[in-house]
């Protein structure tokens, strides 16, 4: 039985470096969807409600539910552009979804961002357009992650709520 996990928040919040020792941990036939990767990297498009690379991380969440026992799907996705993706995810993976939302404040993500790599990329006027205060989504039935978690802590945390399932099939 495939599982979904999707990560959500805003920039800065420690989705990627939780998805990323997230799938080391999880192991090989982990499959990871990052929305940078595929809108930015890829695609080379923009961010919006009708953005190119909606359809396919819906292609490639289908091709996770088929051919891979976990799928992680991480990255900013606003609930005001994204929910198509999130109707879908709950049509392909039913009751076997993992949501997550990093509820951090804006002074920690700027904090947070100062020590990645891509600081240089962009700044604080970016960021605080970007910024969405508590985008919950109201298709998934997402786990609240704070500020307080450490990255460890909260792949625990989700590996955790994946064995705990398991275990109660």
């Amino acid at each position: 039985m495939s599982k979904l996990i999707i990560l959500r928040g805003n920039s800065g919040s420690g989705k990627t470096t939780v998805a990323k020792a997230l799938q080391e941990k999880l192991g090989y036939n982990t499959m990871r969807i990052s929305q940078d990767e595929v809108r930015r990297n890829m695609l080379w498009v923009k961010d919006g409600k009708d953005t190119k690379a909606l359809p396919l991380m819906a292609e490639l969440l289908k091709y996770g539910k088929v051919h891979s026992e976990l799928t992680i799907l991480e990255g900013i996705m606003y609930e005001e552009w994204y929910s198509p993706l999130f109707k879908l995810a709950n049509e392909l993976y039913e009751s076997n979804i993992y949501a997550y939302y990093f509820d951090i404040s804006f002074e920690e993500t700027l904090r947070r961002h100062s020590m990645r790599n891509k600081s240089q990329e962009f700044g604080e006027e970016a960021m605080r357009d970007w910024w969405r205060e508590k985008d919950f989504s109201s298709v998934l039935d997402e786990q609240v992650i704070t500020c307080e978690m450490q990255a460890d802590d909260i792949v625990e945390r989700i590996y955790q709520d994946l064995f705990k399932s398991l275990q109660q099939r």
